[in-house]
């Protein structure tokens, strides 16, 4: 089992990343101009890139509620560039044997640490 958290923040210092706890490995990008939920899309994104394919079980962590309810169909995605940028996830999501993408409060989130959120 691997276990990404993922994290992002819009406005001055925007950007996005994941940390792997099995791993230690990360990544941080800076992203000017986008906002907060945009950056969650992202760093959701980054995360599935990386992993993509694998056959071992991935579970995404993210403290954002609404990037995880929208990504599992729970809430409707009325913004559309989060409307295009979930389905460049859901794309990605199908390459995956066992994904969850699940909701973690804030202080729980080790991307946020790695990030300094």
């Amino acid at each position: 089992m691997i276990s990404v958290y993922v994290d992002g923040s819009g406005g001055e210092r925007s950007g996005y990343g994941f940390y792997t706890r099995e791993t230690g490995e990360s990544l941080y990008e800076k992203k000017p101009g986008i906002t907060n939920n945009q950056a969650e899309y992202m760093a959701i994104i980054a995360a599935l890139k990386k992993y993509a394919g694998s056959k071992e079980e991935i579970t995404i962590h993210s403290d954002s509620k609404n990037t995880v309810h929208q990504l599992n169909h729970e809430y409707a995605i009325n913004s559309p560039p989060l409307r295009l940028l979930a389905q460049e996830a859901w794309g990605l999501m199908t390459s995956f044997s066992a994904l969850t993408i699940t909701w973690i409060p804030r202080g729980q989130n080790l991307a946020g640490k790695m990030m300094g959120s």
